[in-house]
């Protein structure tokens, strides 16, 4: 079964988001890149506006490859109280080393690890190495924000064989990446756990707009029609 994770900026949009019956609040900053992280401060407002009603994750930042650095925005994001930290791994550096490190630095935050498709391949070894340092998920998401989406990068059996792998880890598996309504549908084919959104969600989809109440309840409904899990059902 599937949920739905809305990326949302701020205490506001995480209401509606709630509100609308989104499964996942996911706190970003679309203007400062794929993966852009919020100030502390907003992320503890956001905390406050959900109150405990979905889990609530938040992304580190677009970050390079490098493990000092990457453990330190963990660490930092993680002690905010966010259920779930979200890092991204992009091609350059040392992916591995930043995973393990990431592990050492979350404390009691579970991880999520994001392969920007467009940017490094979602190859088996990634995908082990989040299982084996105790993530729990791994998602595909789109590091070039120019209109196209996940399904521009990389066809649907490719999508499906990731989804297949990251369940024989042990992990979840999400599809994000300028998803839109009409994506919706082949991809709940595949059986992701999650499908996340932003530019959807979002007044003229784009997604540095503020997002609209009614194109929240849309994707939900079409999630929902897809095969959704009911709020609270464990992937």
């Amino acid at each position: 079964m599937i949920r739905m994770l809305a990326s949302v900026t701020n205490p506001e949009e995480a209401e509606i988001a709630v509100r609308a019956g989104a499964d996942l609040i996911d706190l970003k900053n679309p203007k400062d890149g794929a993966l852009g992280a919020l100030p502390a401060g907003t992320i503890r407002a956001c905390l406050a506006a959900v109150a405990g009603r979905r889990p609530v994750s938040a992304t580190i930042g677009d970050l390079p490859m490098e493990p000092d650095g990457v453990a330190t925005a963990v660490a930092g994001t993680a002690a905010t109280g966010v259920d779930i930290v979200k890092m991204g791994i992009c091609a350059g550096g040392d992916p591995h080393a930043c995973i393990a490190a990431a592990a050492k630095a979350r404390g009691t935050a579970a991880l999520v690890g994001v392969i920007l498709a467009d940017m490094t391949s979602p190859t088996p070894d990634l995908v082990d190495a989040m299982a084996d340092a105790g993530f729990i998920g791994v998602m595909l998401d789109t590091g070039l924000k120019d209109g196209r989406t996940l399904r521009d990068h990389l066809p649907d059996d490719a999508l499906a064989e990731f989804i297949g792998r990251a369940r024989d880890a042990g992990l979840w598996a999400g599809l994000a990446g300028s998803l839109r309504l009409a994506d919706i549908a082949p991809l709940a084919m595949l059986g992701p756990s999650i499908l996340g959104f932003r530019g959807a969600l979002c007044r003229g989809g784009a997604r540095g707009d503020v997002i609209d109440p009614d194109r929240v309840a849309e994707v939900v409904r079409s999630v929902t029609a897809s095969g959704r899990a009911p709020v609270g059902t464990a992937t």
